[in-house]
């Protein structure tokens, strides 16, 4: 994935917390713990008040961000550049794709930060938070991915976990997250629904991605490395890798292969409207 040199970054649609948000709430206890921290809402929609307190105010400290992060010649060279330039894609892609479009920060932090859902540690991965409508991400869950997880990770693999989030933004926008409601467990759930398709608006994101203006190009290897990824976050690879056994009744966000068939299915169709997983018989 290579952005082009010349593209102007917004470093105002990122805000930095890192080293500023110490007063979150940890969520701990163990390996069991954050496991199940994880699938509940690792990439998921909403992660609910898993600490006390509110939104975090005047934590933030862009300085850094709005210096080096100019253009798209610093995306090439600097991670956080890089996902300035990915959040700055996906929002043009939504703006001009979708009616009433309503721009949402991403949030670095590190360890732990307060939001509108309560607050949250990096053991939650990242997530969406539709209470103040805030993406929120410790970038060392990129390693996770890696380390814990097995994906082959990438800079692509970066941007599928971001555009993922901001599928979840577009559910809150237009009212389908609440199709949800307490159906929030099993192969055909409505959380699994709910997550199958921000794995889809992922994919028709990248499908128009160097239409935004901001990505120059992008690879079949980096759409691999999306797939990987994916596939990585699967709740039956999770559950696997963790406990040696897979219970589908527990799924929260689908198996590795259904993650995979609909972020290729917005990929392969480049239209949001190809996304309907509530479709009676979609999965």
């Amino acid at each position: 994935m290579r952005f082009r040199p010349g593209a102007k970054l917004d470093s105002g649609q990122v805000q930095d917390r890192r080293g500023g948000g110490g007063r979150g709430v940890a969520v701990g206890g163990g390996v069991g713990t954050v496991l199940v921290v994880v699938v509940l809402a690792l990439l998921g929609v909403d992660v609910g008040p898993v600490g006390g307190g509110g939104a975090d105010v005047n934590l933030s400290d862009n300085q850094q961000l709005s210096s080096s992060c100019r253009t798209g010649a610093d995306a090439n060279q600097s991670e956080d550049c890089r996902i300035v330039g990915v959040v700055n894609s996906v929002q043009a892609y939504w703006s001009d794709s979708l009616e009433g479009y309503r721009e949402a920060p991403t949030n670095f932090f590190s360890g732990s930060t307060q939001t509108g859902c309560g607050g949250a540690t990096s053991a939650v991965g990242p997530f969406y938070c539709p209470a103040d409508q805030q993406v929120y991400i410790d970038l060392s869950f990129y390693d996770d991915l890696r380390s814990r997880f097995g994906a082959n990770g990438g800079p692509f693999a970066e941007a599928y976990v971001i555009a993922h989030e901001y599928g979840h933004h577009v559910q809150h926008l237009t009212g389908t997250d609440r199709k949800v409601g307490n159906d929030r467990e099993g192969e055909t759930s409505g959380s699994v629904r709910l997550e199958l398709q921000a794995d889809c608006y992922a994919g028709v994101w990248a499908a128009n991605a160097v239409e935004t203006g901001f990505i120059e190009e992008l690879t079949d290897q980096d759409i691999a490395d999306g797939l990987d990824a994916a596939a990585a976050v699967g709740d039956d690879r999770i559950q696997q890798r963790s406990t040696g056994r897979v219970d589908r009744e527990s799924w929260t966000h689908g198996s590795a292969a259904s993650r995979q068939k609909w972020f290729n299915t917005g990929f392969r169709g480049g239209d949001p409207r190809r996304c309907d997983t509530f479709a009676t018989n979609a999965l």
